[in-house]
């Protein structure tokens, strides 16, 4: 395996990829985004303990997103099976992708312990046990900070996980070996990932402009209200899509190893 060095403008093609791709089989690809969302949500009734555990699913649910793409890039349909890869290839493999996705839970609960540190737990109960959020939390400086903390926190750990659970499937390299890899790829490839994240951003507000534009002529903000969640979901679907992409041109495997 070699790492590969990109070019900035690379971020924009990772972005049309993964726009393209998703219409080629849009309700393949939308269908299973769906179903992990509605696997979340079932398995996050529980407090605290389904809230971790949808944590720990997160890696095996990228990895069967993914999967789905390489094959509608490859001009087949991604069937709903593949949303469970990681856990159909084997047993060395499955307990390689249970540990990852141990390790991001670990992760995510511990960048909300320090949280709890700044606003004394107020954010950590608010995702772990679906908290109520109120307005008076919302204008307190030390919950928005404790927000701003998770957020610069988290962008380090998910550049840790970004290409892991890919490497982890089809690539049989060790959890902890695969966080080292997927961190030094996105740092030696920092410039194309910001433009990015940057394209994606322009992509979510020119969304929202839209749609506050829908709002305006239709006069109606509880029918705009009723269109918006199924189309932020589909963007999203989208963005995830498109992350495929960005481990594919990342690293150079060997023939037979391609991604």
């Amino acid at each position: 395996m070699k790492l590969q060095i990109v070019p900035a403008r690379r971020g924009i093609h990772w972005v049309k990829a993964g726009v393209k791709t998703f219409f080629r089989q849009p309700l393949a690809l939308s269908g299973l985004f769906f179903m992990f969302l509605a696997l979340v949500s079932v398995i996050s009734i529980v407090p605290v303990v389904g809230n971790v555990l949808s944590l720990a699913l997160l890696p095996a649910a990228t990895l069967g997103l993914m999967a789905a793409t390489r094959e509608a890039d490859n001009g087949k349909f991604p069937m709903p099976v593949l949303l469970i890869s990681a856990f159909r290839a084997g047993r060395q493999q499955m307990r390689a992708m249970s540990v990852l996705g141990a390790l991001y839970a670990a992760g995510f609960v511990l960048i909300l312990a320090f949280s709890a540190l700044i606003d004394g737990g107020k954010c950590a109960r608010l995702y772990l046990m679906g908290a109520p959020i109120t307005s008076e939390m919302l204008q307190e400086g030390d919950f928005q900070l404790a927000i701003l903390v998770v957020s610069a926190l988290y962008l380090p750990l998910s550049l840790l996980f970004w290409h892991a659970p890919a490497l982890v499937h089809w690539h049989g390299i060790a959890p902890v070996k695969s966080l080292f890899f997927s961190l030094v790829a996105c740092l030696r490839n920092i410039r194309a990932f910001m433009v990015f994240g940057l394209a994606w951003t322009g992509m979510f507000l020119i969304f929202g402009i839209i749609m506050a534009m829908l709002g305006a002529m239709m006069g109606s903000a509880e029918a705009v209200a009723a269109m918006l969640y199924p189309a932020v979901m589909l963007v999203l679907a989208m963005f995830f899509t498109s992350i495929y992409f960005t481990f594919r041109d990342s690293f150079e495997f060997p023939t037979g190893e391609d991604a």
